[in-house]
């Protein structure tokens, strides 16, 4: 797996049932399509999407996210900066997190300044500010990378309801499918 990876797999799970094609996804996350093609056959064998369903396997997703991302890809906050806010900094926790700390992808002339974390990719920032849900996600993701056991509650609560916004009848059978 590589980073992009989940990147790309939080994107096709941010447009809900929307189909999806591999030059929206490139065109959207300003990735070449053939970077998107081999992230999708990547992502096919660690079964976290069935490719030729177009249908991500919201529950290993889930749980790739949850136990295995932050020892994966971890992230250690780097430098003052301006940029984007991440983390527990997103708008969707600032109010349920009380932190002097804030957290940002650097971007140049960005609206906060807080502690370096490197996104997941190099466009992530581009892309987050085109699609708010994949922002939320990726915001989210980065609250396991980083954040401590209070943090990661409300992070892990907001990724189950995004990942798993299907009827609850299809989550049920995801689950008895492993």
């Amino acid at each position: 797996m590589r980073p992009q990876d989940i990147v790309i797999l939080l994107a096709i799970v941010s447009y809900g049932k929307k189909n999806w094609l591999i030059k929206d996804l490139a065109h959207s996350l300003y990735i070449s399509q053939s970077e998107v093609s081999e992230s999708l056959n990547r992502s096919q064998e660690a079964r976290l999407i069935d490719y030729e369903k177009h249908r991500v396997n919201r529950r290993a997703l889930y749980e790739f996210l949850e136990f295995g991302l932050p020892y994966v890809f971890p992230a250690k906050p780097g430098a003052a900066a301006s940029g984007m806010p991440t983390a527990h900094s997103h708008p969707i926790l600032k109010d349920k997190i009380i932190s002097e700390q804030f957290y940002v992808w650097p971007e140049q002339g960005g609206p906060v300044r807080g502690f370096i974390i490197e996104p997941l990719y190099k466009k992530q920032v581009k892309a987050a500010k085109e699609n708010s849900e994949l922002y939320k996600l990726l915001a989210m993701v980065d609250v396991l990378r980083v954040g401590n056991s209070r943090e990661t509650k409300f992070a892990k609560a907001i990724l189950d309801k995004s990942i798993f916004n299907e009827p609850s009848s299809e989550r049920h059978q995801d689950k008895s499918s492993l």
